[in-house]
């Protein structure tokens, strides 16, 4: 696993403090921009070196859950892969990218503690009550932006 710089892990702790996450205004933190644009079929994200810093494109033709999703993999490869990124990274709707399978996965994690913390899921899921978390899965869902199954993977129901 890759270590975390203290700053920018500051960083993105100080962008957790409610859900949704703000993922554009964290990106922007770190200096990275971000577009939405028209990528080729099947491509949800790209990074590439822009000057001295990142720009990250997400499709714009993705849903809004799946596109928040798409930033944050990419933020997690701007912070974690940095090194890899070379000219570019671009990451199809499986968030497969021409990086292994562990550094995918390892973005895939990122992504999902960023947009899903533990720390603001858990007040959620209690103050939901005594139904099932199969059945809170969709309320928070859309209280983090994210997509039904990336919440109900984050809760370990898929």
């Amino acid at each position: 696993m890759t270590i975390i710089e203290p700053q920018i892990k500051q960083t993105i702790q100080e962008h957790q403090a409610n859900a949704p996450i703000p993922l554009g205004r964290l990106a922007k933190s770190l200096g990275l921009q971000v577009k939405l644009s028209t990528l080729p079929a099947g491509i949800s994200g790209e990074i590439r070196p822009s000057g001295s810093s990142y720009v990250i494109k997400v499709n714009r033709h993705d849903s809004a859950g799946r596109q928040r999703f798409t930033l944050a993999h990419e933020i997690g490869h701007y912070i974690l892969h940095r090194s890899e990124i070379g000219s570019g990274i671009a990451d199809d709707a499986l968030y497969r990218s021409k990086l292994s399978d562990a550094r995918e996965a390892e973005a895939n994690r990122f992504a999902a503690e960023l947009l899903m913390p533990y720390a603001l899921l858990q007040p959620q899921i209690a103050a939901l009550g005594n139904i099932p978390l199969s059945e809170k899965a969709p309320q928070l869902a859309s209280l983090f932006g994210v997509s039904e199954t990336a919440m109900k993977i984050r809760l370990g129901l898929q």
